[in-house]
């Protein structure tokens, strides 16, 4: 990452999480914010405009699903929920609302790091300069989004990131697997779900219908095909 501070947003009303990580992460050039309170977490992420927000499930006043549906209305900025060990549908309701990855409490504070770089690599790789178009539909890789007839999609960065690499590999059946491979980062027990919530989400910014799609079709019993045509 280089000798750049990266700031980083952590939302979880554990204080004792909150010293311990902002401790471990300064050894990785990572500058934690920490907001106890989903209210004091929003007025931060205005202010200080993190590179990525680690944000729980289980917070005071309002859970982390609510807090990550505000986020996602204004930001595609990456956000990492905390789930509790276990809850699957924690995980399932997060990706639905747009969360990019998610990780298991308790964890390695090593693990988290490397979500952390592993994300952020992923939403800076990019060249900066290039635009692909199909049809009324382009893609600004300079601001890792996506233009339906004029207007912004406002993709997350994993929706991004899947979109990239169906846009990139036109008419190129994917599996899940291999669409797993290249995303990363979810666990085994429900990937083909994620996939699928993921693609659900991104039809739906793309206004495409499954039963006649301009865009994205389901190969059934494998995977999808991005079947746009670029001009």
């Amino acid at each position: 990452m280089g000798d750049a501070k990266i700031d980083v947003l952590l939302i979880d009303d554990d204080v004792k999480l909150a010293d311990l990580l902002n401790e471990y992460m300064k050894r990785f050039g990572i500058v934690l914010h920490s907001a106890l309170h989903p209210d004091e977490g929003m007025k931060l992420l205005r202010t200080i405009k993190p590179r990525l927000v680690i944000l729980d499930v289980m917070l005071p006043g309002r859970d982390g699903f609510e807090v990550c549906r505000e986020i996602r209305s204004k930001s595609n900025i990456p956000v990492l929920m905390l789930t509790a060990r276990g809850e699957t549908m924690d995980r399932i309701i997060g990706l639905e609302l747009g969360a990019d990855d998610y990780l298991s409490k308790p964890f390695e504070p090593r693990e988290l790091v490397a979500r952390i770089h592993t994300i952020l690599r992923r939403a800076g790789s990019r060249p900066r300069d290039a635009r692909l178009q199909f049809g009324d539909l382009e893609i600004r890789i300079s601001e890792r989004d996506a233009y339906l007839n004029g207007e912004a999609l406002a993709l997350s960065t994993m929706e991004y990131e899947l979109f990239y690499l169906f846009a990139t590999n036109p008419q190129k059946k994917f599996d899940r697997d291999e669409i797993m491979s290249h995303l990363r980062g979810f666990d085994s027990d429900v990937y083909s779900r994620s996939i699928d919530i993921l693609v659900s989400r991104l039809r739906s910014k793309l206004k495409d219908d499954p039963k006649s799609p301009r865009y994205i079709k389901t190969v059934w019993g494998t995977g999808y095909v991005f079947v746009g045509v670029e001009e």
